[in-house]
């Protein structure tokens, strides 16, 4: 295992303004990388800019956007190019989750969630995936979620678009094996960001929580491996809980983990 440098290369980053992204950014910035830093509240981004400017000498830049909105990863896109700004790594990090059985949910909470974890997740990825392997220094990140490893009632939406980011990403570690570009999915079990004051309950919280820098510091040290894995679950509990559904019979799997999260 090897310390990479990114110096020299920018790293795209959503949901930067808290949380795993903020982790994601003070890491890549500390070794080196430039940042664009993508998030709805701009004043958060832009307070952490400064910090990553003065702290390490590098470049930061803060763009305010709203993921939910369709065509968000071809207006970052051309954004960036107006500016001048090629990436070499991104870094797919935004993303929400909702408790509650779905006939109970709001369908345009439904409907956010699946553009902002699953549409704009894609939109993006294709809209600078050819940069990035015609480039091949960076890294294409994706972040998942141990949710995608079984079905979760009370949080069914939620469960499905992580299952579908997983999928994507190993598929894509595949069809771009043969470049020096390396592509994981990271995925955690519960971690102490905002995450669960946007879902509403602490009950979607099915484990110990980790802190955001040991999930990112999960993530670097997989993308360091002499060969970077397709995927990693960050922490040997939240492994063996992804690992285990594989060995069960789905019915028992699906009432485990509906009794985990009070459905």
């Amino acid at each position: 295992m090897t310390r990479m440098s990114y110096r020299g290369t920018t790293a795209l980053i959503t949901g930067a303004s808290a949380g795993l992204g903020e982790q994601f950014a003070r890491q890549w910035a500390e070794r080196g990388a430039d940042v664009v830093l993508v998030a709805r509240r701009l004043d958060r981004l832009e307070e952490l800019a400064e910090t990553l400017k003065s702290r390490h000498g590098i470049a930061a830049t803060p763009l305010a956007a709203d993921l939910a909105r369709p065509g968000a990863g071809a207006a970052l896109k051309a954004e960036l190019a107006e500016r001048g700004i090629t990436v070499q790594t991104l870094i797919n990090n935004a993303g929400f989750g909702s408790h509650g059985t779905f006939a109970e949910q709001e369908p345009d909470q439904i409907t956010r969630m699946i553009q902002v974890n699953v549409t704009a997740v894609a939109e993006l990825t294709r809209a600078f995936l050819p940069d990035l392997v015609a480039d091949g220094r960076g890294a294409l990140v994706t972040v998942a979620s141990t949710a995608a490893y079984q079905p979760t009632p009370a949080m069914a939406v939620y469960g499905a678009t992580k299952a579908f980011v997983l999928s994507l990403t190993e598929a894509l570690a595949h069809e771009t094996r043969r470049s020096p570009l390396r592509v994981l999915a990271v995925s955690p079990g519960p971690v102490s960001t905002e995450f669960f004051d946007v879902v509403g309950t602490q009950e979607a919280a099915v484990g110990r929580l980790s802190h955001p820098a040991q999930v990112v510091a999960a993530a670097r040290r997989a993308l360091e491996r002499r060969s970077t894995p397709p995927s990693t679950v960050a922490g040997l509990t939240n492994r063996l809980s992804a690992l285990a559904p594989r060995f069960a019979p789905r019915r028992l799997v699906l009432a485990t983990a509906g009794r985990a999260l009070k459905a």
